[in-house]
């Protein structure tokens, strides 16, 4: 099995600059979220790409990424329950709306 890990790195990081540029620049919460799985599903394939195209092909990126996927998970649950309490209390998903815990 010859290939190159080039394309794999390539694409992973381009999705992470995708999700970065999302992360920063956008107001809306949801997008934010979504921002941050795209960053970390840029890290999983990163992960997958040099357990099975690396130095040393072994299983430890691969599981390392389901990992990754179990801790997105949970991340998504408790960001989605914080945004619908902050909607119902602000009446908005404006990140520059949620300041209040500076008062």
């Amino acid at each position: 099995m010859s290939g190159s890990i080039a394309p794999y790195l390539t694409l992973g990081a381009i999705l992470f600059c995708i999700g970065l540029y999302g992360a920063l620049s956008k107001k809306n919460a949801v997008i934010v979220l979504l921002s941050v799985e795209l960053m970390l599903n840029a890290v999983n394939l990163n992960l997958v790409a040099f357990s099975k195209l690396g130095v040393n092909p072994s299983l430890t990126g691969q599981i390392f990424s389901l990992f990754t996927i179990t801790v997105a998970a949970a991340e998504v649950a408790v960001g989605i329950a914080l945004l619908i309490s902050l909607f119902r209390n602000k009446g908005t998903v404006d990140v520059n709306e949620m300041d209040s815990m500076k008062h």
